[in-house]
């Protein structure tokens, strides 16, 4: 089956992301293109949409100022699948905790940027994650974490029992870089439901 995915490429590691879906995508049969996206009109034909890390205030207003916004809004009412990391999490979250970030509120969850710290407080962690048969290594660098959970969200991981991977409805939010690593089950969980 031919898909078409699509990386917001405003800013943070859109090629790494890219590599990862087309790894899950292979492995699970499909062929797939990967478009970058920083302009309208491509978001309503892509089938999965990866949201990348990288600054949420800067991600937050460029992706209003090139009409992104709403077509992202849209493609979650449409039931497609999103894959959202660290700064994503916060753009998409109901509540940044952040004014300067205009977010979309499409994971019902409030979060606290850089709570683990600076930069030289980036860690990796073996993490045990529902619907993953083994631990993922996962890495943070500057991550948030979900402070507070809205009702109907599945909360996939934790760190010291704080949230560090969630789900909402087609969404899948992680604090953590999965596309820094070599593993793509993270990928195929969140767009083709599997543990490969």
């Amino acid at each position: 089956m031919e898909l078409q995915a699509g990386v917001v490429a405003v800013q943070g590691n859109v090629s790494e992301h890219a590599e990862a879906v087309k790894q899950a995508a292979k492995q699970n049969g499909h062929t797939i293109t990967v478009e970058t996206i920083r302009t309208s009109g491509i978001i309503p034909e892509c089938d999965l949409l990866l949201i990348p890390g990288g600054e949420s205030t800067t991600i937050s207003r460029l992706i209003h100022r090139e009409g992104l916004a709403e077509e992202i809004k849209q493609h979650v009412a449409d039931g497609k699948p999103v894959l959202a990391t660290c700064a994503g999490l916060i753009v998409l979250a109901a509540d940044p905790n952040d004014e300067r970030v205009d977010s979309l509120g499409l994971v019902d969850v409030s979060v606290e940027r850089n709570a683990f710290g600076r930069q030289k407080d980036s860690f990796e962690a073996a993490l045990d994650i529902d619907g993953l048969d083994e631990p993922f290594h996962a890495v943070f660098i500057r991550a948030p974490v979900v402070a507070n959970v809205g009702d109907g969200i599945d909360v996939l991981a934790q760190v010291n029992d704080t949230p560090v991977a969630v789900q909402d409805g087609p969404v899948i939010a992680t604090s953590f870089h999965p596309e820094l690593t070599d593993d793509s089950r993270i990928h195929n969980l969140a767009f083709f439901g599997t543990d490969k």
